[in-house]
């Protein structure tokens, strides 16, 4: 009898009471005992994944999509370190994920028996925090202690800031439930309930901090990377409008469905002259949500310091990117910017003022608008005027996955309308990694009934091409794949350059071709390498027809560093007349 697992098959059922519905299991044999409850648990949704490294983006995209922890499984051994890039990106973007490594008993290891590495804290401080469970249940004490220690892991992984918690599993043998025995749970176990933390702000701190922002008369409120939150939208809009203050976000903030939003500031910024740049120097910044794309803006604001920068967020570490971090707002920043949007009276003086300073701004911005329509109007075909013609042509209601290096940055170029505003922006920029980025788009495919597009470069796509390796159908997946054989971004940076062997260290050039690869897993494979037969494809690629599709974009690196520096070069014109 396998009695001697019970307490390891009751994991599933406290995940289960505690809202856990998602699980991503990898095979193995050491995880065998944890793999049977999760699967045999009416409440949670399993799915299993050959590959550790992209199954934990899978699951970190079905956490991102359902808002709530997904519980990952992997065998002893190597297995959990392939884990390790998404837990780190899980980190760093506050996604929830119950990571449960399968391990061999202690005094097993460091004796050479098979698959056994040194797992404890195996994650570092990549993870909120690592538990490992005892190798031995027979003791009602040791019951209560595997219970207890899952229980805090869930409520941790959900306590802002979210993120992943590690839990290692040493089991001994058996591992398998004997011929005809059936896997059961507990009646009754351990649950301890958390409730969520409050972070309004304090009508003491309204007040204080409404006197102080009497005395700004030049506002930057910046967002950084989050979810498309309409009524946090609402307050930060209310709030801009009654202290005249300026808001910037690029693409990944999820603000291009606000009609004041600065969208193009990473564009201007790069080539604005001094006395520009100076003109726009804020005296308070206010930002909130994560990172931003913008290396000019961080470069901006390093160079034009305010007087104060204000960051809002409920609970954790607050990095100060600007270098000018003065005050911490412990608050949801929906609290924050409704509570501090009325009840301010302005003098005609301070008026003018405010809207000079937000006026500047918008004169940057509809210069760079102007001269980017004459770019788009007047360019041949290349891979950025390809990726306005994708994200000109998004279904209404969509998630628009993007991956890293030169795919963010074309879709932070072109960018997102005020109409779209229930196009919903992801990317993977908690450490900007190319390894997962399709294996989260898949994630959120799967427990998903809106189109996912994922617009990614080549090397991305293949580095994770493992994000198709299972059997789980995705008809509400699509993924544009820019393929210029190799990375373009190493033309255009400074430093590899100017490296006479960046072709072969940095390019790492390539003649793979995605049709392959769409053929293997029996996806729709669409190509276009002209502006006429792109138009021609996005009509078949962008009907829902039940199909995963793939469309690759042929193209080529020296035409596409050629056009990107002639967009740069028309911005570049506009402050030379």
């Amino acid at each position: 009898m396998a009695t001697h697992l019970q307490p390891i098959f009751d994991i599933a059922e406290i995940c289960a009471q505690r809202g856990i519905q998602q699980a991503v299991l990898c095979p193995g044999s050491r995880c065998a005992p944890l793999t049977l409850a999760f699967t045999n648990h009416p409440a949670i949704t399993s799915r299993t994944f050959s590959d550790e490294r992209s199954a934990a983006f899978i699951g970190m995209g079905l956490a991102q999509q359902t808002k709530s922890a997904t519980a990952l499984v992997c065998t002893s051994g190597s297995a959990a370190y392939n884990f390790a890039p998404a837990i780190a990106e899980a980190f760093f973007q506050q996604i929830p994920l119950l990571v449960f490594t399968a391990d061999r008993p202690a005094e097993w290891i460091d004796q050479w028996d098979g698959q056994t590495i040194r797992q404890e804290n195996i994650f570092g401080s990549h993870v909120k925090q690592s538990y490992n469970l005892p190798a031995d249940y027979s003791h009602p004490d040791s019951v209560w202690h595997i219970q207890r220690i899952v229980n805090e892991a869930i409520s941790l992984t959900q306590t802002y800031p979210f993120g992943p918690v590690h839990v290692n599993v040493p089991l001994r043998e058996p591992l398998y439930p004997q011929a005809g025995e059936k896997i059961k749970f507990s009646k009754k176990v351990k649950i301890v309930e958390q409730e969520p933390a409050q972070f309004a702000l304090t009508e003491e701190s309204k007040i204080s901090l409404g006197n102080l922002l009497t005395g700004f008369m030049r506002i930057l409120v910046i967002a950084g990377q989050q979810e498309n939150e309409p009524t946090l939208k609402k307050a930060v809009t209310r709030f801009c409008e009654a202290h005249r203050a300026t808001l910037v976000g690029d693409v990944i903030s999820n603000f291009h469905g606000t009609s004041t939003t600065i969208r193009y500031a990473d564009v201007f910024l790069a080539h604005a002259p001094d006395s520009i740049k100076t003109a726009l120097q804020p005296d308070l910044v206010i930002t909130f949500g994560k990172s931003v794309i913008s290396k000019n803006l961080k470069q901006f604001l390093r160079k034009n310091a305010p007087a104060q920068h204000w960051h809002v967020q409920p609970a954790g570490i607050v990095p100060d990117p600007f270098q000018s971090l003065t005050r911490i707002i412990n608050c949801d920043p929906a609290s924050f910017f409704s509570g501090l949007a009325s009840g301010f009276t302005i003098t005609e003086s301070e008026l003018h003022k405010k809207n000079n300073y937000t006026n500047r701004w918008l004169v940057e911005e509809q210069r760079t608008q102007h001269n980017y329509q004459h770019y788009f109007n007047q360019t041949s075909f290349h891979e950025l005027a390809a990726v306005k013609m994708v994200v000109d042509a998004l279904p209404p209601r969509c998630n628009l996955h993007v991956a890293n290096s030169m795919s963010v940055r074309y879709v932070n170029l072109v960018g997102l309308s005020e109409k779209q505003k229930d196009v919903y922006v992801y990317a993977n920029r908690g450490t900007s990694g190319i390894d997962g980025c399709t294996s989260t788009t898949v994630g959120h495919a799967l427990n998903s009934d809106v189109p996912n597009i994922l617009i990614t470069g080549d090397l991305a796509f293949f580095y994770d091409r493992n994000a198709f390796w299972h059997n789980y159908k995705l008809p509400h997946l699509r993924v544009v794949v820019i393929n210029n054989n190799g990375g373009v971004i190493f033309n255009l940076i400074d430093g590899p350059g100017q490296v006479a062997a960046k072709d072969e260290f940095f390019v790492t050039h390539q003649l793979l071709t995605a049709q392959h690869l769409a053929n293997e897993f029996n996806h729709v494979y669409l190509s276009a390498s002209t502006e006429k037969e792109l138009t021609d494809a996005l009509k078949e690629f962008y009907t829902f027809d039940g199909q995963a599709k793939i469309l690759e974009i042929k193209s080529d690196q020296l035409t596409a560093t050629q056009a990107f520096n002639e967009f740069k070069q028309t911005i570049k014109n506009s402050y030379a007349t």
